[in-house]
């Protein structure tokens, strides 16, 4: 990876894990975007751009379960991708409910892959981010999908294309916002529907969960 040419703001390297907060070309203007990539190659030739809850509700790159899930794709030796939604952070533009962020969305993994060209593209979202990285996973060819307690009660979820490909859903069924068993239920319910994990007395935010969650990512992907 050449970090010189993502013009950096800020980088710092612990553990084996070179983060760099940069910022990039978006549709809407400037997009604020935070890399975290190991030091080693990993075994899988893969890459992962991670989308972060409701932009409008406090939703950031810096959310605990977007964290959580960013270290989870360290772990396994792949480089992921966070940034800012429109409007969040330091992102120009302002939030179009849904649409632009799919946009903005596609322009973050147009930048991961001018770093990382020929690997594999793997989406991963949490609640708002979730419904936009399943709405993408089609049209960029994402290989894994990863959708953490995806906004079914916000979203139609039935007018996007839905993959066929590797998609885990994680769901708490003590979900203080989600409803958890209608998001399971429409799950289930698919022509290939996804593999579901339901972490029992998980609320929406996985208070207490994290390090669970990120097993649960791990052992999904390298069991």
């Amino acid at each position: 990876m050449n970090i010189s040419a993502l013009q950096p703001t800020n980088i710092k390297t612990s553990n084996g894990i070179t983060a760099v907060h940069f910022s990039f070309n978006g549709p809407a203007g400037k997009i604020e975007a935070l890399l975290t990539a190991p030091e080693t190659n990993n075994d899988f030739n893969a890459i992962s751009v991670i989308c972060h809850p409701h932009p409008l509700h406090g939703g950031t790159l810096t959310n605990k379960v977007v964290h959580i899930a960013a270290k989870a794709m360290n772990d396994l030796g792949v480089p992921a991708l966070r940034f800012n939604f429109r409007g969040v952070g330091q992102s120009q533009g302002e939030h179009d409910n849904a649409v632009g962020e799919r946009e903005d969305l596609l322009a973050a993994i147009e930048q991961i892959q001018q770093l990382y060209p020929r690997r594999e593209l793997w989406l991963v979202g949490f609640s708002f981010g979730a419904y936009i990285a399943l709405a993408t996973a089609h049209q960029s060819k994402a290989k894994k999908l990863i959708t953490i307690a995806p906004a079914i009660h916000l979203y139609d979820f039935n007018q996007i294309v839905l993959p066929n490909n590797d998609w885990l859903l994680i769901q708490g069924d003590a979900d203080e916002i989600v409803p958890a068993k209608e998001a399971i239920l429409w799950a289930e319910q698919l022509e290939h529907p996804p593999t579901i994990a339901v972490l029992h007395d998980a609320g929406h935010f996985f208070h207490g969960r994290l390090n669970e969650l990120r097993d649960i990512i791990v052992k999904h992907i390298n069991p």
